[in-house]
């Protein structure tokens, strides 16, 4: 390799790394979600009655812990481009398996929470095998999944709930981290988990590999990324996480169903994307899915202390969520066309000074 071309390696740049650290710290989506968060919440506490009491943050955290949980995985499986429709069923199958080994296997509950959580990394590794190793569609799959898994979990148990599980259990599932503390003891596991997967995703080989996969999983192949192996155990640990969100609902509820948790993935994803995480992959921070899952959580909770209904509320998160995603779009659009202006403007003062050139010599001479 000539010395030339080494300088030419060592000066490339890209433009995304040209800009300030503090311009690319703060002029992203997921800044602007974290923004909108602290907004949403000054807000609330100043207008909402009741909004800023202990017993508010209690339950708008144990509401929106299961989709803090699943959100981990979710952030790294549509990064990748694919997606995962089946993890409420998860939840669902893990609760009944809970109550179900409880009640009629005589396990205890951390036995019956282990055979879950073994049970749901097993649904996962199905989906990712059908995903990465057979090569059918993540969408059609997990939606296949979904029917698959709730329709176990039914089948299971019918139309009973198994409600009788230890009040130890059931209390510990809404207990808080210190007494009169307005954090549940389910961040706990969270925020462990948290670590971990933004260690994963943010500052280790396999992350930057699911980043290049969502880029180009052909690429990502090409410069040594096992794209295959990678997306497996992406749906495995989807699997994994749900199943422990399913321990949890189940014993915060102290209610194990098969229907518990239907419709949980559509909130779930909808946290993802407000959060800034491309659906079409290679984009996206767990930072800001965490804000924009919280976010979610604030403007229910807000929403229903002022008594508005399910129904509008669905309608302002839904409203919030289109917006997210088309700004993607309308952003990518101005940056185009200020580029362009950019070009032309460069090649229009180029050709200037080319005419200028050319005058000055033709009077030289």
């Amino acid at each position: 390799m000539t010395s030339a071309t080494l300088d030419r390696s060592a000066s490339r740049t890209y433009p995304a790394y040209s800009r300030p650290l503090w311009r690319r710290a703060l002029f992203t989506r997921e800044f602007a979600v974290i923004a909108l968060l602290i907004a949403v919440l000054f807000y609330s506490n100043a207008n909402v009655p009741n909004f800023d009491s202990p017993l508010t943050m209690y339950y708008l955290f144990l509401d929106i812990a299961p989709i803090l949980l699943i959100a981990l995985p979710m952030t790294m499986i549509i990064i990748t481009g694919e997606i995962d429709l089946s993890v409420a069923s998860v939840v669902g199958l893990s609760s009944v398996l809970v109550g179900v080994l409880h009640q009629d296997a005589g396990m205890s509950i951390p036995v019956a929470g282990a055979v879950a959580i073994l049970v749901g990394a097993v649904c996962g590794a199905f989906n990712g095998f059908l995903v990465a190793y057979v090569g059918l569609p993540s969408l059609a799959v997990t939606i296949g999944t979904l029917a698959l898994y709730r329709g176990i979990a039914v089948g299971l148990l019918g139309t009973k709930a198994v409600t009788d599980f230890p009040e130890k259990w059931t209390d510990l599932a809404k207990e808080r981290i210190t007494e009169g503390s307005s954090y549940p003891m389910i961040l706990v596991p969270f925020l462990v988990l948290a670590i971990v997967f933004v260690a994963l995703l943010h500052f280790s080989p396999f992350g930057r590999g699911v980043y290049e996969i969502g880029l180009n999983d052909e690429a990502a192949h090409f410069s040594g990324v096992d794209v295959e192996r990678t997306k497996f155990w992406l749906f495995v640990m989807a699997g994994a996480v749900s199943a422990f969100a399913g321990i949890y609902y189940t014993l915060r509820f102290g209610s194990a169903r098969g229907d518990n948790a239907t419709g949980l993935e559509l909130q779930v994803i909808a946290a993802v994307l407000l959060g800034g995480v491309s659906i079409f992959g290679g984009r996206g921070a767990l930072h800001g899915v965490l804000a924009g899952a919280v976010l979610i959580g604030v403007i229910s909770s807000a929403m229903r202390l002022e008594s508005y209904t399910v129904n509008v509320i669905n309608i302002v998160i839904g409203t919030l969520l289109v917006l997210s995603v088309m700004s993607t779009s309308l952003l990518a659009w101005v940056q185009g066309q200020l580029a362009r202006r950019r070009v032309s403007h460069s090649s229009e003062t180029g050709q200037r000074r080319q005419a200028a050139a050319a005058t000055d010599s033709t009077n030289e001479r």
